[in-house]
């Protein structure tokens, strides 16, 4: 009588519960794994598979070690629950778009809203209204929101950092103008690190205050500066011209300034520094005395 081989026991690989600790549990294989792989409990793959799914219960999931993808079956819902469903995949597919179309149309009227205000800022209230009202409201809604555009691009234009650039390499031709303008010409014993020239990060907030104020800082000066002026846009055009050069020169000055620290730092000897090196050095000796 031939014998019969008893088939190999069952391990779950999740839980690694075995066929005759648990004989009632539901067994299933569902790749093409063999030996200790190749049996689970069907409620222990459930509960991996919710958490790979991670609420998406409609997520492809394949086997770890072969990579076989599991044939996932669901009963059969009704015509009000497919309809739901389906609904709801649509709106969540739909759902990052229609919000980043709300955050477009909010920043462009914003800056719809920006360009207005800015114009009747420049060019005076009544006026400005006029303007608006002749206008082509095409044109109004394509150009209002270029302006705050172009105040940013124009803020990112760092021509004092150029000026920068020229003055340290041409310093030693400056030394006459040393007298007038303390520092400039000034010879420095050695170059920074940076090769002379440190550029200040883009800062995307200080630009986007800065471009967005600036018409309002551009007013303020030309009433200040430029009062016999009769025309609004003149001088608030002159105001802007003056506070960007005043506020060039003053950076200009100052980054020359931090070059000039930078190249003149000296380094001290241990001794000669004040208040330090005598604490060590004394518990040095109370050590040696104690010994």
């Amino acid at each position: 009588m031939a014998c019969v081989e008893e088939p190999p026991e069952k391990h779950c690989w999740v839980c690694f519960a075995t066929e005759r600790e648990d004989r009632v549990a539901e067994w299933v294989s569902p790749c093409r794994c063999k030996g200790c792989t190749k049996w689970i409990h069907q409620a222990c793959l459930q509960r991996w598979l919710d958490e790979k799914q991670k609420g998406n219960s409609a997520g492809a999931v394949s086997c770890p070690q072969c990579g076989t993808e599991y044939h996932i079956v669901f009963p059969k819902m009704g015509p009000l629950v497919y309809f739901l469903q389906q609904l709801d995949r649509v709106l969540s597919r739909i759902s990052p778009f229609a919000a980043a179309g709300v955050v477009v149309g909010t920043v462009y009227w914003s800056a719809v809203t920006y360009g207005a205000v800015t114009v009747m800022q420049v060019v005076g209230h009544k006026k400005g209204l006029d303007v608006m009202e002749r206008a082509d409201p095409l044109f109004l809604l394509m150009g209002l929101p270029t302006i705050p555009v172009m105040l940013v691009l124009g803020k990112m234009i760092r021509w004092e950092d150029y000026i920068v650039r020229l003055w340290q390499k041409h310093s030693t031709k400056l030394q006459l103008l040393s007298g007038v303008w303390p520092g400039i010409g000034r010879p420095v014993p050695r170059v920074p690190g940076d090769g002379g020239y440190s550029s200040d990060h883009l800062s995307i907030s200080r630009t986007l205050c800065g471009a967005l104020v600036f018409p309002s800082i551009a007013n303020l000066a030309g009433r200040l500066m430029f009062r016999r002026v009769p025309s609004s846009l003149q001088r608030t055009i002159l105001g802007g011209i003056a506070f960007v050069l005043i506020k060039g020169m003053l950076k200009v000055y100052f980054k020359q300034q931090q070059y000039l620290i930078q190249a003149n730092r000296h380094i001290l000897n241990f001794p000669e520094r004040e208040g330090l090196g005598e604490g060590p050095q004394e518990d040095d000796n109370e050590d040696s005395g104690n010994e």
